[in-house]
């Protein structure tokens, strides 16, 4: 029996068959990766002979941070990755920009006992690089109901473990999430939890559309100071340190802070030869709207342009003229109230991780 003649007498349309195979195959690689979990963690208990401590050192990092990139693309499949054993970053979980797992236990469980075996996650390839998290609600009473970063000593009622949904990389894949959700799942039954999940396609969904939102919020202004003649290197760094600038880690750019934030930046320039312009640079989703970053590097612009000559000119090289100027900020006014209203402030850390 051919393949047209099984689709007539099973009644499925050449759509209807196609979801059926490729929900079979997406069942069939949930169903390998548990056992591959399965098999890394029976391995990591027999080889078990380092001490507490040691366990303890190997903490598996929920905060894997996304390799850096200039250009929005989807995420790649092809590398097997390994979990670092890292520390976390200082992010909190945040369902507006993660999908979370929940998983609730009858009696508080030891951290320790989580810990170890999360540890066994690093044996088995993961296939992504997208930034897990994991925070427990501690189970003594005496503490505040907040959720924190797992300690060995402490128990938990309750444990969230989350995945980012988007980056400027692109939204999460179906084999990422699907891999995630596989693994909170096996964790779910070694620990005896039960187990809050959202659906996957639901979660893909929201995937694209923080995509998209941060596709259309994702923008870089930018401020060119053109100078008459070209400006002797020691004189343009001396006149950007008045300014308040500092030099940059590789000594190619200069930044401007307030209070201890990266308000912006300079494009990088050669610090062995003549300056004959310079771009000031603002990544306006990383800063807060209050901070008036436009502003204030528009009025920056202005002071180094009247100090060494020069004059503020668009990317063609033509002059900055006020209309100009005016459109720029009633465009951020409206992209500054879109991040507002899809809960992702500008400057906010929520901001920080969609955008990065």
């Amino acid at each position: 029996m051919d393949l047209e003649q099984i689709m007539t007498a099973l009644g499925l349309s050449d759509l209807q068959f196609a979801l059926a195979v490729i929900g079979l195959l997406i069942l069939i690689a949930v169903f390998i990766l548990n056992i591959k979990y399965a098999r890394a963690r029976r391995n990591a208990k027999a080889a078990s002979e380092y001490s507490l401590d040691d366990r303890f050192a190997k903490e598996p990092s929920f905060a894997q941070g996304f390799a850096e990139a200039e250009d929005r693309s989807e995420p790649s499949f092809g590398q097997t990755i390994l979990s670092s054993a890292s520390a976390p970053e200082s992010f909190s979980i945040d369902p507006r920009i993660d999908c979370v797992i929940t998983l609730r236990f009858d009696e508080g469980i030891s951290g320790a006992e989580i810990l170890e075996e999360m540890n066994t996650w690093g044996d088995v390839p993961a296939t992504t690089t997208v930034r897990w998290m994991c925070e427990g609600l501690n189970a003594d009473v005496d503490v505040a109901e907040n959720w924190e970063v797992l300690r060995p000593e402490s128990s938990y009622s309750e444990l969230q473990l989350a995945i980012q949904l988007a980056s400027r990389r692109g939204p999460i894949g179906v084999l990422e999430l699907s891999d995630f959700c596989s693994r909170a799942q096996a964790l779910a039954e070694t620990l005896g939890s039960q187990i809050d999940m959202p659906s996957v396609n639901t979660m893909l969904e929201s995937a694209k559309e923080l995509d998209a939102m941060a596709a259309e919020s994702d923008i870089q202004l930018s401020i060119n100071v053109l100078f008459d003649e070209a400006c002797p290197g020691a004189n343009f760094d001396a006149l950007m340190r008045k300014r308040g600038f500092r030099l940059s880690r590789n000594g190619r750019a200069y930044e401007f802070f307030s209070n201890g934030t990266l308000i912006f930046t300079s494009a990088e320039i050669d610090p062995n030869a003549p300056v004959k312009q310079v771009t000031l640079l603002l990544e306006v989703p990383l800063v807060s709207h209050e901070e008036r970053a436009f502003e204030r590097m528009l009025g920056e612009g202005i002071e180094i342009a009247q100090a060494a000559h020069g004059r503020l000119v668009d990317d063609n090289g033509i002059n900055l003229t006020e209309a100009a100027v005016i459109s720029i900020r009633q465009h951020l006014d409206g992209l500054y109230a879109n991040l507002e209203k899809s809960g992702v402030p500008a400057g906010s850390s929520t901001a920080s991780r969609l955008f990065s």
